[in-house]
């Protein structure tokens, strides 16, 4: 659930060391890229965008099949700071602040930290969302390069842009001759230690204000679907309070309605 440049080179965040290490035409590639997919999302109505809250469902899918249905709400503070509250037959409580997390149990009743495993995956999110690449988030952490062209349907190909950081991680993204994003796609050490490829696949853009949103992402793992989330409203730039991002003191608090 997530984020999305007024010169082209502010927006790469092209620095006289960028230059250096990357051929020009690959960079005039990657800008012509990142810009057409900006004018596609609303140019500067969605540059403007500081915060997002949204209603849907999130489902667990296995071999085609819908295994779990959740309600959800969520807010969002761009870059780092996410609130998503679950509902269903149990209820739960998700929030992330830069490199902090905690976690609301509804079946255990239980306030607790994330683990460093929970924190990591949701700063991997922020890595290879679509805001970390349009808004030049990564600025300073990585580097862009222009990859080429990919099949993307019968008569249609892809721009394929990648950053590569400092770690080694690296995250690719594809851009339609539209502008739509289509996909990101990177890959991960799963709790088996095996390298598992995932897709994070973008559909059903909805104008909201003057600004188009994904309201359905599906998440592929080595080519099998196996979770969807479907927004059915999103509000943006709505003013967020820092006390919903505030960790309660006890089950019983974090058990009131929070209002967002």
């Amino acid at each position: 659930m997530r984020y999305w440049l007024l010169t082209t080179l502010l927006l790469l965040g092209l620095t006289p060391s960028f230059a250096q290490n990357q051929p020009s035409v690959q960079g005039d590639k990657a800008a012509a890229a990142i810009a057409r997919a900006v004018a596609f999302l609303g140019g500067d109505r969605y540059l403007q965008v500081t915060s997002q809250v949204g209603k849907g469902s999130f489902s667990s899918l296995r071999k085609g099949g819908v295994a779990n249905y959740q309600s959800f709400s969520d807010a969002i503070i761009f870059p780092d700071k996410e609130r998503t509250d679950f509902k269903g037959s149990s209820r739960s409580v998700q929030v992330n602040v830069g490199d902090t997390g905690w976690i609301w149990d509804g079946e255990q009743d239980v306030v607790k930290a994330q683990l460093p495993a929970q924190i990591d995956n949701f700063k991997r999110g922020i890595r290879t969302s679509l805001d970390n690449l349009l808004r030049g988030y990564w600025k300073g952490q990585a580097q862009l390069s222009y990859v080429g062209r990919r099949q993307g349907g019968i008569g249609k190909r892809n721009d394929v842009l990648k950053l590569t950081y400092a770690d080694g991680f690296m995250v690719e993204y594809e851009i339609a001759d539209d502008g739509s994003p289509v996909k990101s796609s990177y890959s991960h050490v799963n709790v088996g230690d095996e390298q598992v490829k995932d897709e994070d696949r973008y559909a059903q853009f909805v104008d909201v204000n003057g600004v188009k949103v994904p309201f359905i992402i599906d998440h592929y793992l080595d080519g099998e679907a196996v979770s969807r989330i479907n927004y059915e409203s999103i509000e943006l730039n709505k003013r967020i309070p820092d006390s919903v991002f505030a960790k309660p003191s006890s089950s019983k608090e974090a058990k009131k309605t929070v209002t967002y």
